[in-house]
């Protein structure tokens, strides 16, 4: 396949990354504004949602080094998206419930398993760091976000579900 075709192709990808993870922030934000009271859950979602951000602005910074014109429009339907994921039915009419922070976390996590993949192809194909990005490093990164999310959606799973 000629480098030019592969290069737009990357420049679909990486937008396409930049959509989701823009849906993850604000997904991650409303995490961390609905259960900032939360003694097992406040703190841990507040650090995580730092990480994801500043993952987000890594993102950026590459495709400005790679010289990746960024689209307006994928990000701005993520966003849409993610505002319209919340008219979903979560046990109560109106208002923040516990079914809501489970199945949110579990989105937050696939997000975050998308975004290691996506750091390990980068790694496959620019190298292991491109000018001051080290993918490998990023996908780490991604990895201990996802060990983390996946305890959280643990907590979330015994205050939203019944024991037996």
């Amino acid at each position: 396949m000629a480098d030019v075709k592969r290069t737009k192709l990357l420049a679909i990808y990486l937008n396409d990354h930049l959509a989701g993870s823009a849906l993850g922030v604000e997904l991650c934000r409303r995490l961390r504004s609905s259960n900032s009271g939360d003694s097992e859950l406040g703190q841990p979602l507040a650090e995580l949602c730092e990480e994801i951000e500043a993952d987000r602005e890594t993102l950026a910074r590459l495709m400005d080094q790679l010289g990746i014109r960024r689209s307006v429009i994928k990000p701005a339907a993520a966003w849409l998206a993610e505002k319209l994921g919340r008219f979903k039915l979560n046990g109560q009419l109106t208002g923040y419930s516990p079914l809501s922070r489970l199945v949110e976390i579990e989105v937050l996590a696939i997000g975050i398993t998308g975004k290691m993949q996506m750091w390990r192809a980068l790694q496959r194909t620019l190298g292991s760091s491109q000018s001051g990005f080290d993918f490998g490093d990023l996908a780490e990164r991604a990895i201990r976000q996802r060990d983390r999310a996946e305890d959280l959606h643990a907590i979330a799973a015994t205050q939203a579900l019944p024991r037996r």
